[in-house]
């Protein structure tokens, strides 16, 4: 009697996890993972003390205000977002000599203050124009004392620009609707 034998196709799986766990680490060695960015800015080191009390002159501060409504009050007047930057290099440089303008780029401070209703985009926008106007007035004094773009500077012509034109940005706390003041 002969007997029947049955063939059967078996797939050795036995080696399947193997391929699967190098697959998980030549995929984890090879990705790289992004870094969250936001906006740079240097935090004083943190006391239990009270902050110093500043005594600025109004003329050096220039107080930008975002609304609830996202509307801008640049000296308590209302500005359009695409004027800012040029108000702003324009009080820092103070080319003309104004009695309203900041006395020297090196005291002026510009005093950012937001609603808590306000939007963050409007926020970061406000923000990056008024970083962008130092950006441009580096990148101009670089130009006429050094013939150089700002980026190409030396570390010390560079860090002699900045001690000029602080880049002197105060965030005060956000306040309730009808608490600006």
């Amino acid at each position: 009697m002969a007997s029947k034998r049955r063939l059967t196709n078996e797939i050795n799986a036995g080696s399947m996890a193997d391929i699967a766990f190098l697959l998980l680490i030549f995929f984890l060695v090879t990705t790289t993972i992004s870094e969250d960015k936001g906006i740079l800015v240097k935090l004083p080191p943190y006391t239990q003390e009270p902050p110093p009390i500043m005594d600025y002159h109004e003329r050096n501060v220039f107080s930008v205000f975002i609304n609830a409504n996202n509307e801008l009050l640049v000296r308590n007047q209302l500005l359009s977002k695409d004027k800012l930057k040029q108000q702003a290099k324009l009080f820092i440089s103070n080319p003309y000599n104004d009695s309203k303008l900041a006395e020297n780029p090196a005291k002026a401070v510009i005093s950012l203050k937001n609603d808590r209703s306000t939007n963050y985009s409007a926020y970061i926008m406000i923000y990056n124009e008024l970083k962008t106007a130092y950006n441009e007035l580096w990148e101009e004094t670089s130009l006429t004392r050094y013939n150089k773009s700002f980026n190409e500077l030396r570390p010390a012509q560079a860090k002699s620009i900045r001690d000029a034109i602080p880049l002197v940005i105060s965030e005060a706390e956000p306040t309730a609707f009808g608490d600006e003041k």
